[in-house]
């Protein structure tokens, strides 16, 4: 290993780097992130090396996905511990583009998502998937990756970069890595760290609540009345809102059918304190 991991901030040493790599006929795995990098991020890379054989993690906080109340001032922030991070798990190099590489001065393009991101996320944060769908769809272009691998913590996010690259017929391969929790269920994530000690013992509760629907769904019970209980439930253990609670088809992020053999997906987004957490479960067909 190295004594440093490469990390490059222009787009003419990003397409050096992979340049040299397909020269040498190397197949090339991108796995886009906002930094703060946790062990879902880390898994997230182990399977991304296991799928070829070089390595790439942006890092970049894309201000086009936050709308003006949102939170891209204090999102968590930690280029250094990221860095001796991805090291160790062995990614060969990091995209960590400034907001005026990735958006030049006069740039005005940009991705309409599809069906995937017209509600539940969609609706509670309207500018969210498309500043997503394009910063992605610039990654892909400036990576050129063969792979790009997401983990399903942000389940309809994965939907629609999945809908964008079919669409678009963009010549890569998505690839999911299941939700990445900590022992007591709560799902990784970089905002996790806002949570004080109080809010952290509370959380969990989100997944279970998540779990408990699910199983009525896959016995065929009242899936709204297991809603109606879990909303209930987690206000009364200390989440302060609740945006969403819905089970979806799997795939296509429609009303679920119980009776149609497919999968289904209980989503979830709930504020605890002043964190928005999302989550999401499988249902079985």
């Amino acid at each position: 290993m190295s004594s440093k991991i490469k990390i490059v901030r222009h787009l003419k040493d990003l397409r050096k780097a992979v340049g040299s790599w397909r020269t040498a006929g190397e197949r090339v795995a991108l796995v886009p992130t906002m930094g703060a990098l946790h062990d879902g991020h880390l898994a997230l890379v182990g399977v991304a090396r296991k799928k070829a054989g070089r390595t790439v993690v942006s890092i970049f906080v894309n201000p086009t996905q936050f709308a003006p109340t949102e939170d891209l001032s204090r999102y968590p922030r930690d280029e250094a511990g990221d860095l001796t991070k991805l090291q160790a798990a062995g990614a060969d190099l990091v995209w960590s583009p400034t907001a005026e590489e990735m958006y030049p001065e006069g740039f005005s393009t940009r991705i309409v998502p599809g069906s995937a991101a017209e509600d539940l996320e969609g609706e509670f944060r309207p500018h969210h998937f498309g500043g997503v769908a394009t910063v992605c769809c610039k990654l892909f272009s400036q990576v050129t990756p063969d792979v790009a691998v997401f983990g399903e913590k942000d389940y309809q996010q994965l939907c629609v970069v999945r809908q964008m690259v079919r669409d678009l017929n963009l010549p890569l391969t998505i690839a999911a890595l299941p939700t990445q929790r900590a022992k007591d269920g709560l799902a990784l994530s970089s905002r996790n760290a806002y949570l004080t000690p109080d809010e952290r013992s509370i959380a969990p509760a989100l997944h279970r609540a998540l779990l408990g629907i699910a199983d009525v769904a896959k016995t065929g019970g009242p899936v709204n009345r297991a809603i109606e209980t879990a909303n209930h439930d987690l206000l009364a253990a200390g989440f302060a809102r609740i945006d969403y609670i819905e089970i979806r088809d799997a795939e296509t992020l429609e009303p679920y059918e119980p009776r149609s053999g497919r999968e289904g997906r209980v989503l979830a987004a709930v504020w605890l304190g002043r964190t928005r957490l999302i989550d999401n479960v499988g249902v079985g067909s």
